[in-house]
């Protein structure tokens, strides 16, 4: 019944979908191109050094997957980003523009230190020009890095869609839900009513917004990692940082709410005395385990869809013919259209698997 607004628009819409995503996929053919041209270049240079550099996939996808000091765009375009240094001279900021030059290549800039960009690690380089690892471990890299940027860029976006429909709700008081409100709030009612009311109880309430906020949170960045151009791109979600603060949040939350049945389970269960010490290690784990599972989960899904997805497109530099397009571009296409499907899916299962966890830790038992 609260779903019919949701069907109708997927319905009326899935012609749209796909072209949109064909049109991603050309943005990211004409990305991989400029790419196969750089590594022409540098191809010619290696042969006339005498010897030939490979196009090498695990590099590309890598890069991808991996986070970085810049937001590259196409060819030698990118988009600098911030580099916030801790040193032990004080705080050093810069543009990571600094570390790049005209062919994107890493150099060095000096400013408090001579600083270089190794792998996307920010190394101290000493008189010699060579890595000075002892200082390089006192450098605090607070750097606002392609992650964070798109963090940013998808919380913007959350605040934008929840601040219209709050408005939505106090403008229109006992009205219709209208324009976005009307579309947000079947999935509301579905988050209320199929993942916190039933995995909960009548508690339910209380840990609503934390709820949306974790569903609406994954499945944002998860749909902005499926696109390849800015401000997509950035594999969010798939960085397992930002999937250990999510679960970290959820075992917070799960521990500080647990009852006293909660803990009585953990520390006093009902078992011969002598299997005590046994039950409270396998409980202790338990209560991280949980967690750490949410964890992995949508870390490894998230990043195991990329690769899929680079690996495809990849085939026909690796081959070296525009006709193992023909077979990889339908199946990055149906991925492409998948991953919609598992962009909802992990958000999904994230959120009910919370409540699921805040559902036991504050059940009361009935005897």
């Amino acid at each position: 019944m609260y779903f019919s607004p949701i069907l109708n628009f997927k319905n009326s819409s899935l012609k749209a979908v796909i072209a949109v995503f064909i049109t991603f996929l050309s943005f990211n053919s004409y990305a991989k191109q400029e790419n196969e041209v750089i590594q022409n270049e540098v191809k010619e240079e290696n042969a006339t050094a005498g010897h030939e550099e490979k196009f090498d996939p695990t590099v590309t996808i890598l890069e991808h997957i991996g986070d970085s000091h810049s937001w590259h765009l196409w060819g030698h375009t990118s988009i600098p980003l911030p580099v916030i240094l801790w040193t032990p001279q004080g705080l050093d900021i810069f543009s990571s523009a600094h570390l790049l030059n005209e062919h994107h290549e890493p150099i060095a800039f000096t400013s408090k230190y001579t600083y270089l960009n190794e792998d996307e690690h920010i190394k101290v380089l000493d008189a010699n020009g060579k890595v000075d690892e002892a200082t390089s471990k006192e450098i605090y890299d607070f750097s606002i890095t392609k992650n964070v940027a798109a963090l940013f860029i998808s919380v913007t976006i959350l605040l934008i869609i929840f601040g219209s429909v709050a408005s939505s709700y106090k403008s229109r008081i006992g009205k219709a839900p209208k324009g976005l409100q009307s579309w947000i709030e079947p999935i509301i009612i579905f988050i209320r009513d199929d993942i916190a009311r039933p995995n909960i109880g009548f508690k339910f309430e209380r840990f609503m917004p934390l709820l949306l906020t974790v569903f609406f949170f994954i499945w944002i960045n998860n749909l902005l990692g499926l696109i390849p151009i800015f401000p997509g791109g950035a594999n969010v979600t798939g960085n397992i940082a930002v999937t250990m603060v999510l679960a970290f949040v959820i075992l917070i939350m799960v521990n500080v709410n647990g009852n006293k049945y909660y803990w009585r389970h953990i520390f006093k269960p009902d078992v011969p005395f002598w299997l005590l010490p046994i039950m409270w290690i396998v409980e202790i784990i338990g209560i991280f385990s949980k967690p750490f599972a949410l964890m992995v989960r949508l870390f490894a899904n998230i990043t195991a869809g990329h690769i899929i997805v680079l690996s495809l497109i990849s085939l026909i530099f690796i081959f070296k013919t525009a006709w193992m397009s023909f077979a990889s571009v339908p199946f990055v296409i149906f991925m492409d259209v998948l991953e919609l499907l598992v962009a909802f899916l992990q958000a999904f299962i994230f959120t009910m698997l919370a409540a699921l966890f805040i559902g036991m830790a504050v059940e009361d038992h009935h005897h």
